[in-house]
């Protein structure tokens, strides 16, 4: 090609450059706009499961306290048939000889007596726990979501906050792991404590997805809780399959995530890191593939008085 050729090639190189040049800082862009976009939208999903979770709460609420209400004086009742029961069962050998008494026995074994009457309080026993545990579900729905505390600072008891959010997601874990609890002494925090049940959450679940399962067996979970200077710390470690070394520089960015596609949005950790930072504290991670992980959340017992306002 001759210089002229060349001449004129030039300009039409160095659009051709500066348009691709454009068009990477526009994808760029858009993809940084996607992903902001996408985050809020998860934002809102978890705002949204919270006032779900507070909604269904109060409406199960209600009758439970219904059932549980009538299932006291049912119990009662029975106590007071038993007793009378009782009064016949006495007054039985007085009918010895007579066509009652021989009714009554064809009765009492139809109907087996005996074992009702063993039977009967059992079952209402059995009846009270699980109410008891529908109505400790629906007190830990309403402890996660706290729709009602109007999302302000307050004051707030870290263990009731893990203890809730551990029975949330009880049956992620069950079938996979056992949690052992080592509670510290820990004061009140001032917190947003929906907003930390759900860095709990996330890190709670997380640790039950490393667990192997299958022939590999159950793993652990450790919840620990302690203070430091004026700060409280939280630990949630697991002895499952760890993080690889290349991948722990990455973990809190947004969308990444070592699941397989359509098992994780990569939103968890970044919204968890996210969260800790806007309560000043911060969030620290310690893993080895093969081992498992320990994840650390350190907040102040108190917020800085600009923040708290």
């Amino acid at each position: 090609m001759d210089d002229k050729n060349c001449q004129d090639c030039c300009p039409y190189h160095a659009q051709l450059d500066e348009l691709r040049r454009t068009n990477g800082s526009l994808t760029e862009l858009n993809s940084q706009l996607q992903r902001a976009q996408d985050q809020l939208v998860q934002s809102e999903k978890l705002a949204s499961i919270g006032q779900l979770a507070a909604g269904v709460a109060h409406e199960i609420n209600n009758p439970v306290g219904y059932v549980f209400s009538n299932f006291g004086t049912l119990e009662k009742y029975l106590a007071e048939l038993f007793r009378m029961l009782a009064a016949y069962e006495e007054a039985e050998p007085l009918l010895a000889g007579t066509p009652a008494a021989g009714r009554l026995a064809a009765l009492r074994e139809e109907i087996e007596l005996d074992y009702l009457k063993e039977d009967v309080p059992q079952l209402m026993n059995e009846s009270r726990e699980g109410i008891s545990r529908v109505r400790k579900i629906v007190q830990d729905l309403k402890d996660f979501s706290h729709v009602d505390a109007r999302r302000e600072w307050e004051w707030a008891d870290l263990h009731r906050g893990i203890d809730s959010t551990l029975n949330i997601v009880n049956n992620e874990i069950k079938y996979k792991a056992d949690v052992v609890k080592d509670y510290g002494q820990l004061p009140q925090v001032q917190c947003l404590s929906s907003e930390l049940n759900q860095v709990f959450m996330n890190l709670l679940v997380n640790a039950a997805h490393a667990m192997p399962g299958g022939e590999k067996g159950r793993g652990t979970i450790h919840v620990r809780t302690g203070t430091e200077g004026g700060e409280v710390w939280v630990e949630i470690e697991d002895n499952g399959c760890g993080i690889a070394k290349e991948n722990l520089g990455r973990i809190f960015d947004p969308f990444f995530t070592t699941k397989a596609v359509g098992q994780g949005t990569g939103l968890g950790l970044s919204l968890s890191y996210g969260i800790v930072q806007k309560h000043h504290g911060r969030m620290e991670v310690d893993s080895e593939t093969g081992r498992g992980t320990r994840f650390r959340v350190t907040v102040p017992v108190s917020q800085p008085a600009e923040a708290a306002a």
